[in-house]
């Protein structure tokens, strides 16, 4: 079964409307893991909305599980990024209008960026993902960049409304899945996942992890955030 990382951005979104301290996104990072959470992911967006570099540093000092940063190409974040070596990098696309990530990264567009990055990120000790669509050509231009983890973007999933496109976006990420794990590539998959679509996602074999975030954190106004998690966890765990 899939391991399940939870995804704090939204606590730091609800701190930054008031500009104040709470809620505490690294409170909420430890209540997450001591509901079962099995790593922790927090986006560190250029125009810093939500999670502050303050965050990360808190977080890379206070977690036990494994801390999953979420950035750009920017050159100043892959310099954080190295500075304070998170578990897992994952680079994603990013843009300033945007309310969430949307879609994948184009690795054959950004091809020379991402090697790059990738490989100051692998020199300071970080191992690298790519947040990607469940594409081929993409797939393979996370391994000619020397990257070994994919996260396939389930958007397109989530978002599906007919029995017929959720069943066509589904296949997509199973054979994706499946011929990233030839490549000898390990495979998470996040973006959109809830509490009434993740299973099937996570009964797809070769999917080492979910990321989860916004679908937690606005279960956790009604029933608290512990419980939230391990709600999510029993569904990813089975």
């Amino acid at each position: 079964m899939p391991k399940l990382g939870v995804n704090i951005d939204h606590v730091a979104t609800l701190r930054q409307a008031r500009g104040e301290y709470d809620p505490d996104p690294i409170v909420a990072a430890r209540c997450c893991e001591k509901a079962g959470a099995e790593g922790i992911v927090a986006h560190l967006r250029e125009d810093r909305r939500h999670i502050q570099d303050e965050d990360i540093r808190a977080l890379r000092e206070s977690i036990t599980t494994r801390l999953n940063l979420e950035m750009s190409l920017d050159d100043k974040i892959v310099a954080i990024a190295c500075s304070l070596h998170p578990d897992v990098a994952t680079i994603v696309p990013e843009k300033r209008a945007e309310i969430t990530t949307e879609g994948g990264l184009d690795v054959v567009k950004h091809f020379r960026r991402i090697k790059l990055a990738a490989a100051a990120l692998k020199k300071a000790g970080i191992k690298v993902s790519l947040f990607i669509d469940p594409v081929a050509a993409q797939i393979v231009g996370t391994k000619e960049a020397g990257v070994n983890i994919v996260e396939l973007h389930t958007g397109a999933y989530a978002n599906a409304k007919t029995s017929r496109q959720i069943a066509r976006e589904l296949d997509k990420i199973r054979t994706m899945t499946s011929f990233a794990r030839k490549m000898e590539l390990t495979v998470n998959a996040g973006h959109g996942l809830k509490y009434d679509n993740v299973r099937r996602i996570a009964r797809i074999p070769g999917i080492a992890e979910l990321n989860i975030g916004h679908s937690i954190i606005a279960r956790a106004v009604f029933v608290g955030l512990e419980q939230a998690v391990r709600e999510m966890a029993k569904i990813v765990n089975g």
